[in-house]
């Protein structure tokens, strides 16, 4: 006993869906489905704001920010989900699983930034209208997307630094299929309190700023509304944040409810922590295209005129 715990782990191994290893090719095939809708979606999304002039606004520029974060975060993981349900491919380096946690979480840090700066657009087109072009200035874009990048880079950066020089003793076995930050210190025979600390300072400086930003923005917004006198007026300016609410939700729920689960539910199945693991990472990418394709009038008409035009040709 005292021999196996002297042993370091300097690999780990990746876990599919727990318990449906003989049918990992039949699921592959949702998955595949997903990835591509995923993949698709947020491309078109993407081409279709940089191709079109009417496009080139403030909202559609954070909203090809929020495609590209997206798209970041299904090639972040797809590889390696793809790889265990294909080939059970389970096996990946220290270094190559701190690789792909940089990017998994930096692009989720980074969506979370997005957001607010989308919540922010809205609270300036709704309540001080007149302003909107003043405030939201290419210049003041740019500097806004720096400050995202900055900070995502540095704490994500520090800590997986922090978490580099941990000994992997316990086992090396993770509960996904891919490496999620929480889900590897668990693994950890050191002393991960320095780890647990700075995790937490990161969380705070990132969800824990991000929600009441974006939930600030729309008290103010709500209240904007509702002192319009007239209905149709409300209706067109609720209207224009659908798109949105509904990409916060579809965001932070499955966010939360993972961590929740890995927080709280230590005597859940497995196979719960590998669903909600999968649909944190899955449903923002595949629904967000379709949101703003649906309830955004000029995504929607932009998207037609490129289609037809290519039908044409």
């Amino acid at each position: 006993m005292e021999s196996i715990s002297n042993i370091t782990f300097s690999t780990f191994l990746l876990t599919g869906i727990p318990g449906l290893e003989s049918v990992h090719a039949w699921i592959s095939i949702p998955f595949c489905c997903l990835y591509a809708i995923a993949v698709s979606g947020n491309s078109m999304i993407l081409f279709v704001i940089i191709v079109q002039q009417s496009l080139h606004e403030p909202m559609y520029y954070f909203l090809s920010m929020l495609s590209t974060m997206d798209l970041g975060l299904t090639v972040s993981t797809m590889s390696t989900t793809l790889a265990i349900l294909w080939f059970n491919a389970r096996e990946i380096s220290l270094d190559s699983c701190i690789t792909q946690m940089f990017f998994l979480h930096g692009f989720t840090a980074m969506e979370s930034g997005v957001l607010v700066a989308m919540a922010f657009d809205r609270y300036v087109a709704i309540c001080n209208p007149l302003r909107y072009t003043i405030i939201l200035t290419n210049s003041r874009i740019i500097q806004l997307c720096l400050i995202i990048i900055i900070r995502t880079v540095f704490l994500i950066g520090t800590v997986l630094v922090l978490l580099k020089p941990l000994s992997f003793c316990r086992t090396n076995v993770l509960i996904h299929s891919y490496c999620y930050h929480p889900d590897v210190l668990k693994l950890s025979c050191s002393d991960t309190r320095t780890n647990s600390i700075f995790g937490l300072f990161g969380l705070a400086l990132t969800t824990g700023i991000d929600i009441p930003s974006i939930i600030a923005s729309y008290i103010l917004i709500i209240r904007s509304v509702l002192s319009i006198a007239s209905p149709e007026e409300r209706h067109k300016a609720f209207s224009t944040c659908v798109s949105h609410i509904g990409a916060v939700a579809i965001f932070y729920i499955p966010l939360m409810s993972l961590s929740l689960v890995h927080r709280y539910s230590h005597s859940a199945p497995k196979v719960v922590h590998s669903m909600m693991a999968n649909i944190y990472l899955i449903l923002p990418p595949v629904l967000n295209p379709i949101i703003y394709s649906v309830k955004t009038k000029q995504i929607r008409k932009a998207i037609l005129r490129l289609l037809l035009t290519n039908k044409q040709k």
